[in-house]
């Protein structure tokens, strides 16, 4: 009996880190994509050029808090998700193809001895794009 409480209390604990690194996976998905509505045209249309002002890979440490007393700390060993971007002329043969561009945030972390990978995809367009910050 007391085995099997052991167990249930031990995944417990297992699915809720999963859960977290996965808001925080998707949270940093997010906010890639929402960064992406503050570049200009041409800085999207650059990406991958030797002017190109958006990183092509990034790495966004994850710092779970635990909790010690009444106080929390924060937990040293911690996570870094690691990160890619990519901008590319989708593969649409309308006529507008060109003032698209799609982008992918791909992720990738190590949870103990398994890997993760989660994707986001979005499309951007040129007249779409808000003009209030340039």
């Amino acid at each position: 009996m007391f085995v099997s409480l052991y167990t249930g209390i031990t995944m417990g604990f297992g699915i809720i880190s999963m859960a977290r690194e996965n808001l925080r996976a998707t949270q940093i998905m997010t906010d890639r994509m929402e960064e992406m509505r503050l570049y200009t045209w041409t800085q999207v249309t650059s990406f991958g050029s030797s002017t190109s002002y958006i990183p092509s890979s990034f790495i966004e440490p994850f710092f779970p808090t635990s909790s010690s007393s009444s106080s929390f700390t924060t937990n040293q060993a911690g996570i870094n998700f690691y990160g890619t971007l990519s901008v590319v002329v989708p593969s649409i043969t309308e006529s507008y193809s060109n003032d698209l561009r799609v982008v992918t945030v791909t992720l990738n972390w190590t949870n103990g001895s398994v890997p993760r990978t989660r994707s986001m995809s979005t499309m951007v367009s040129q007249y779409g794009m808000q003009n209030y910050i340039y």
